[in-house]
């Protein structure tokens, strides 16, 4: 893979100091890891604040659903201040209503595996005259944003944005050819993410307690270590390892862990 002719030498190797230090952060650090990728990417496109959602599709689509089935499981604001969690909380309980957004069905439209897209290249100039546009983007204190949407099978995608506020310049098409070339080389990443929270290759996802005991698990840490980490029982600790071997479908730790890595389906 080659960096994109829109970017610098010196944006370059940030992106791939980036790549690095993420690769160093451990399992057990997976919501760290997350963090740093959301605010890496602020400071480096000048936002003001980025939002990292796992996308999935219903089973069974309702006959006519604008969104095709697709609805966010998994929902992350690297700075949820009161007034942008809100406006993500009215945006997330619109899509089980008659009130979806342009912009909604918008960001799930179509099938390529990968896209990178800017907000007003994506929209018609009306859009930004209505009440969504107010609402959760200049209410909010946000007037553009970056997008990236990435496929990682039939049924389970990531989407990211990244947020501006007014005073600063509209994202550029270099600043897009940028954000392509960072995130098209962190698939493993992605796929990290999904399987800490037992989303992609789990029979069910996981309760937050037994995410808990997973990255402890992953870590290489035994059920003693777990159950003094979290502060619980060892047969509290013990139960929650058995559902999570079943939500996987294995037996064992080591069956786990090489499924996690991509050696098993």
């Amino acid at each position: 893979m080659h960096p994109s002719t829109d970017s610098t030498p010196s944006s370059n190797d940030e992106v791939y100091a980036l790549w690095d230090r993420l690769a160093e952060f451990s399992v057990g650090d997976g919501d760290a890891a997350l963090a740093h990728l959301l605010a890496a990417l602020c400071a480096m496109f000048a936002a003001r604040n980025a939002l990292w959602a796992v996308v999935v599709r219903l089973p069974s689509a309702a006959p006519g659903d604008p969104l095709l089935g697709w609805r966010p499981r998994l929902v992350r604001l690297l700075h949820p201040v009161p007034a942008a969690a809100a406006s993500v909380q009215a945006q997330f309980d619109a899509l089980w209503s008659a009130d979806i957004d342009l912009s909604q069905i918008v960001a799930v439209t179509g099938d390529e595996p990968f896209r990178t897209r800017r907000l007003f290249d994506a929209l018609p100039p009306a859009w930004f005259e209505g009440d969504h546009y107010r609402r959760h983007y200049l209410e909010v204190g946000h007037a553009d944003s970056l997008s990236m949407r990435c496929a990682l099978n039939d049924d389970v995608r990531i989407h990211l944005f990244v947020f501006r506020d007014a005073p600063t310049p509209r994202f550029s098409a270099a600043d897009c050819s940028l954000l392509d070339f960072v995130m098209r080389g962190l698939r493993w990443f992605y796929r990290q993410q999904l399987l800490s929270h037992g989303l992609l290759i789990a029979n069910a996802p996981l309760t937050p307690a037994e995410r808990r005991v997973l990255l402890g698990m992953l870590d290489g840490q035994v059920e003693k270590q777990i159950a003094q980490t979290l502060d619980q029982s060892p047969n509290t600790t013990h139960f929650h390892v058995k559902s999570i071997y079943s939500k996987f479908g294995v037996r064992n730790r080591a069956a786990l862990t090489a499924l996690w890595l991509g050696k098993l389906r």
